[in-house]
């Protein structure tokens, strides 16, 4: 690591040495003696606005103002004003000329946080001071001059945000011509326990407590733990556990009524008797993955049929292929199958087991000349509609949590809105 990189990790109380880190901060350090814009792209509470102040204290501009405006958080109506300024009878409550950000900033650095969040016709306006450094204020048909740096900052699908008509393209391309990636805190395992001692230190010294400590079962629990809110739900959680709890070192189990493993359905901890739990991620895993179960156990099936069917008569089957009967036709299954259909399986132990010694007995007007061109004609046991399976995942798991949506929901790996629609659309309100 450099020299200057460490510096810069020790002015901002900087954390870490995940690869992806270093190189956000060394691009940070290699774009600040220009006047480019930058565009910083990652999750909530990341650290992006660490950015913004690297590039801004190593810029020329380092002596002029640094401004920081969360687009977010100002109202659409009152935003231009608050960017470009107004003049006085500019609108209702405008009572004297103003300036904006844009204005007071001439010659220093802007920070736009949340500027996905911008409107468009606010947008329309950034663009012209991106390509020309001029604007005009609220009310004004007088153009002015700025000469400012603008750093961005979004966790927001901006391609996405495009695509929907919601963030100019041209708008984009300008403030993005250098992007800088802020790496999420799950990706940093390595990290996590250091930010977990350095919050420890800061927070002990602020409230004159002792300092927190983990025990290795709990270092290996945090470091498992998928964190949405980032190194600031790290910092909260470390704050909170520093005043509350009495006894200063932290178990697992005392972690773990901070931060439920099944919260979030993280990844796996591999730790004695922790119960292994799936993440299908979304919607639509869940139904590929009941699709794809399926389509394996067809497949199978096919090919095995079509081998049974070529040697009808013969008994001289192999393990595998015995197996793979019992696993695909219970006793339960045999129930739904025609005797007339193509073919069908007469367990001749005559029990209630698992088929042991399957005889084929095909129907004697089946012509098995094209056997691969010939369907099942058999009644499948199990409905292969997505959407049918999909319902009874949602019954199950409700019956599973007593109706609670909320942990449904986490159990199928979906959001709770996706879920209330899935309820109505599917009349399972009751």
């Amino acid at each position: 690591m450099s020299n200057e990189l460490q510096n810069i990790k020790n002015r901002f109380g900087i954390i870490g040495n995940f690869p992806a880190l270093n190189r956000a901060l060394e691009k940070s350090i290699q774009v600040a003696p220009t006047d480019i814009s930058v565009l910083v792209i990652g999750e909530s509470g990341v650290g992006k606005e660490f950015i913004p102040k690297i590039i801004h204290s190593e810029s020329k501009r380092k002596h002029q103002p640094y401004i920081v405006v969360n687009c977010g958080a100002i109202p659409e109506g009152t935003i231009d004003s608050e960017l470009f300024g107004h003049e006085k009878g500019a609108f209702t409550g405008a009572t004297a000329t103003r300036k904006g950000y844009f204005e007071v900033a001439d010659g220093g650095t802007i920070f736009l946080d949340e500027v996905g969040e911008l409107p468009l016709q606010t947008q329309v306006r950034l663009l012209r001071v991106l390509e020309s450094g001029e604007f005009m204020k609220v009310g004004s048909s007088q153009v002015q001059k700025t000469n400012v740096r603008i750093v961005a900052a979004t966790n927001v699908n901006m391609m996405k945000a495009i695509q929907d008509g919601r963030f100019r393209e041209d708008l984009y391309y300008r403030l993005n011509t250098v992007q800088i990636d802020m790496p999420a805190l799950r990706e940093r395992k390595g990290d996590i326990h250091l930010l977990f001692r350095k919050f420890a230190i800061d927070f002990a010294e602020k409230y004159r407590m002792p300092e927190l400590e983990l025990e290795p079962s709990a270092v290996h629990y945090i470091e498992n733990y998928t964190f949405p809110g980032n190194v600031r739900q790290l910092r909260n959680l470390v704050e909170q556990m520093t005043v509350v709890e009495r006894n200063r070192h932290i178990t697992v189990e005392k972690l773990a009524e901070y931060i439920p493993m099944d919260a979030h359905l993280p990844m796996v901890v591999n730790q004695p008797n922790a119960q292994k739990q799936s993440d299908f991620g979304s919607e639509r895993e869940i139904m590929y993955k009941i699709l794809f179960d399926m389509r394996s156990d067809i497949n199978d099936l096919k090919s095995l049929t079509s081998e049974l069917i070529k040697n009808r008569g013969t008994n001289d089957l192999s393990n595998h292929e015995k197996n793979l009967i019992n696993r695909i036709y219970t006793p339960e299954t045999q129930q739904n199958v025609a005797p007339n259909s193509l073919l069908y399986f007469e367990n001749q132990n005559n029990n209630n087991q698992h088929i042991q010694n399957p005889t084929i007995i095909a129907n004697p007007d089946d012509n098995f000349e094209d056997f691969e061109d010939i369907e099942i004609e058999e009644n499948k046991p199990e409905s292969l509609s997505l959407q049918n399976n999909e319902k009874d995942l949602i019954v199950k798991a409700l019956e599973k949590h007593n109706g609670r949506r909320n942990k449904a929901a986490d159990e199928l790996g979906i959001s709770q809105r996706t879920l209330y629609r899935k309820i109505k659309q599917y009349n399972l309100e009751d």
